[in-house]
């Protein structure tokens, strides 16, 4: 059986990218023995938790995240351990679904990964099935649409995407690859919060740098005319599908750094926008309960309605994932613009091009500024690192 040990003490830092990529070709050798291949990682600076170990599946799909935290354990003097687990569940197992039980898997406890190695094998597939696109193909960075001429533009600003290998798949998403996967991927989710959480439940598992929802909205204040973008400061959950995982007194914001890039960009192109609290709900006829829907409004101090961006946000959230919300105002129904077929078509003719643009933006920022990723400490449990470490613990 192959195993592999490299202790990063006396690893001289010239070294270390070999270490990196022996051990990460030693993951990918037992993955294709059929067996589930593990870290082990000693962290001599860590006085309550001084070993912490990970399953893995499908190594190779996340190579580049294990890369890169992998270089930063031995940089900081762990000794890592890579070595065979048991054998690999087939995909078709019934007892998989057993193992995939988050409610069964302490998220909160002190380990490498976040998902058990059956999670990550089965999201893989799903992202095939709903994107048309291997797993592999996923970059660093994600945005989330809900409309498909956001993709039309995305193709546009890239030519040689990659895209679905089959027609009709139920959210297809493009691929702007990087050699260091560090480039851009898109998902039109289509609407609702139902396909927005069942996209970002297994998209988690690859571990992406940042997601980003940039859709429309409807917007709720006097002073927003159509076209203005809305820039999430913190989310109203009214989309009720992820409430039994967390409950909607636990406070969802974005991240701080992202919205900061956001709103840097758009203020290099004097756009109109406007921060506040988005309304996300799964009711799309929400106009049809309008006293209600009022009364939230006014308590809430919400300034836009969208069906997708809380959802996201809270996944991102559980997961550990930074995320922001880049919304542009396509209807005001309280204030006499509902949504009407000629109206919104001038309105997306005139949007598409730069509502994108600003997202890549940020995006060119987030990847010059924070190569190892945003830090998310504001998202993570205290007991859980999730895979790299401070210096002190």
């Amino acid at each position: 059986m192959i195993e592999r040990a490299i202790d990063g003490s006396t690893t001289s830092p010239p070294d270390i990218p070999k270490a990196v990529t022996e051990l990460c070709d030693a993951l990918e050798a037992i993955d294709a023995d059929g067996w589930y291949p593990v870290i082990d990682v000693v962290r001599p600076w860590s006085r309550h938790n001084p070993q912490i170990t990970g399953e893995f599946a499908r190594p190779g799909t996340i190579r580049r995240y294990l890369e890169r935290e992998l270089a930063a354990l031995l940089e900081l003097g762990a000794t890592i351990t890579v070595r065979p687990s048991r054998p690999a569940r087939s995909i078709d197992d019934p007892d998989l679904l057993r193992a995939l039980d988050e409610n069964a898997w302490e998220m909160r406890a002190k380990k490498l990964f976040l998902f058990a190695p059956e999670r990550m094998a089965l999201s893989m597939e799903r992202l095939t099935h709903y994107c048309g696109t291997p797993a592999e193909s996923f970059q660093r960075y994600v945005l989330f649409t809900n409309y498909k001429m956001h993709v039309e533009e995305f193709r546009n600003r890239f030519p040689d995407a990659e895209g679905p290998v089959r027609p009709d798949v139920q959210m297809p998403a493009w691929h702007h690859r990087t050699p260091d996967q560090d480039g851009v991927s898109i998902v039109d989710i289509g609407v609702g919060p139902s396909n927005a959480k069942t996209v970002t439940d297994h998209i988690a598992v690859l571990r992406p740098d940042a997601m980003l929802m940039i859709g429309h909205c409807a917007g709720l204040r006097n002073h927003q005319d159509i076209g203005d973008y809305v820039v999430a400061t913190a989310y109203l959950r009214d989309d009720r599908i992820l409430d039994h995982a967390l409950p909607t007194t636990i406070p969802v914001i974005p991240n701080h750094r992202l919205n900061s890039y956001l709103l840097d960009a758009l203020d290099a192109r004097e756009a109109h926008y406007r921060n506040g609290t988005v309304l996300t709900t799964a009711n799309r006829n929400w106009e049809l309960e309008i006293a209600a829907m009022e009364h939230t409004f006014e308590q809430s101090r919400a300034v836009a309605v969208d069906m997708e961006s809380a959802t996201i946000a809270t996944n991102g959230f559980r997961y550990r994932i930074p995320s922001a919300t880049l919304l542009c105002i396509s209807d005001k129904p309280l204030h006499g613009a509902p949504k009407l077929a000629d109206r919104a078509r001038r309105f997306y003719d005139a949007s598409r091009r730069a509502h994108l643009e600003i997202t890549l933006e940020c995006i060119d920022r987030v990847r010059r500024e924070h190569p190892a990723g945003i830090p998310n400490a504001d998202i993570r449990s205290p007991g859980e690192p999730l895979f790299g470490a401070p210096a002190v613990e």
